[in-house]
């Protein structure tokens, strides 16, 4: 299995998805900061594994602190906590690991710094275990929407580099390959990051499951051509009502998904809820550096001068989508009664 991140050793590991598919070489990060960069210039990506690199990353940032006075370690680790709140806004597993790293910082407050260093350490094992956990039981959840023989598109990377092992999308059609159904997977390149390219295909072949690669602006003309059964993404935010933020570019395909009468499906852990916003309007979309667009592995691809709009994801509205697959359950409309459902269900 893709192991992509550990701790180990009192260290972060985790394998450097810029570097793929070319290279498969894992960085070890000694400090918290080395884990905010990290998250930062995507050598770790995909909602819960921003999560869990940032259960990570505080638990490490606490095992380095020296300090005396309970005051002082409070300060510290709230400010560390705020710190990796900064990197990216859209994912909203990233507040939930942060959340859970708080509350297990505050049960242990009157325990003794040692005991609250080994305590937060403890925590986001959990969370890393309890995150591959839940994937192979949305693959389970999902399996059944898969026939053998499907042809399944999907977008960017929603697999095991996105997660802490397995993935939610692909953990979906891994589950359904266990299963013995043999599904033929195109992969949506992706940009500007190609994360379709290098990681998706990369784990696909890995797996030995049928995958073909196309560009981005394909996928409308096999739907014509009746060459896709289903669509299904991941997610890195879903509002109270179902609409779901992910890659840019989900959108556009889950309008001609609506279009063809294909199935628009979206596989993501209960943490990916956000119940506190009400629907996608609410959603921030972080807006990345232009360079992404403008260069292509350091090689310039547009004019010089050219204005750049880059946004990372956009928001899909519950009408375009037919499922959510969660791990204990599949969310259909009307989307806020089964998503409440499955939330009372998951407690």
């Amino acid at each position: 299995m893709i192991k992509t991140l550990s701790w180990t050793d009192n260290t972060v590991v985790m394998i450097d998805q810029n570097a793929l598919p070319h290279d498969e070489k894992y960085l070890t990060c000694r400090s918290y900061k080395e884990v905010i960069s990290a998250i930062n210039n995507m050598t770790v990506r995909g909602a819960p594994a921003i999560g869990v690199a940032a259960a990570m990353g505080i638990a490490l940032g606490m095992q380095n602190l020296q300090v005396s006075y309970e005051e002082d370690l409070k300060t510290s680790f709230y400010r560390i906590c705020d710190e990796f709140s900064q990197t990216r806004p859209t994912a909203v597993n990233l507040f939930w690991a942060i959340k859970r790293m708080k509350r297990c910082f505050e049960e242990k407050l009157e325990s003794g710094i040692d005991i609250i260093k080994e305590a937060l350490v403890t925590e986001a094992k959990k969370i890393c275990e309890e995150d591959i956990a839940t994937n192979r039981r949305i693959g389970i959840q999902g399996r059944r929407l898969i026939k053998d023989g499907n042809s399944i598109l999907t977008h960017c990377n929603a697999g095991a580099l996105a997660t802490a092992g397995y993935g939610t999308a692909l953990g979906v059609i891994r589950a359904a390959r266990e299963e013995g159904k043999i599904p033929h997977v195109f992969v949506d390149e992706t940009r500007p990051l190609l994360q379709g390219a290098r990681l998706t295909s990369w784990e696909l072949m890995r797996d030995d499951i049928p995958a073909t690669l196309i560009t981005d602006n394909t996928a409308g003309f096999l739907m014509k051509q009746g060459k896709i059964d289903l669509v299904i993404v991941g997610a890195d935010r879903i509002a109270a009502n179902g609409d779901v933020a992910n890659k840019i570019g989900t959108y556009s395909l889950a309008v001609l998904a609506k279009e063809h009468n294909i199935p628009f499906y979206v596989a993501a852990p209960l943490s990916t809820i956000d119940v506190a916003i009400k629907d996608g309007r609410g959603i921030p979309i972080e807006e990345r550096d232009g360079e992404e667009v403008l260069c292509i592995r350091g090689m310039r691809i547009a004019t010089d001068g050219m204005k750049i709009y880059n946004p990372a994801f956009d928001v899909t509205p519950n009408r375009f989508i037919s499922a959510i697959i969660t791990e204990v359950g599949i969310a259909t409309s009307p989307f806020e009664k089964t998503i409440k459902d499955l939330l009372r269900r998951g407690l």
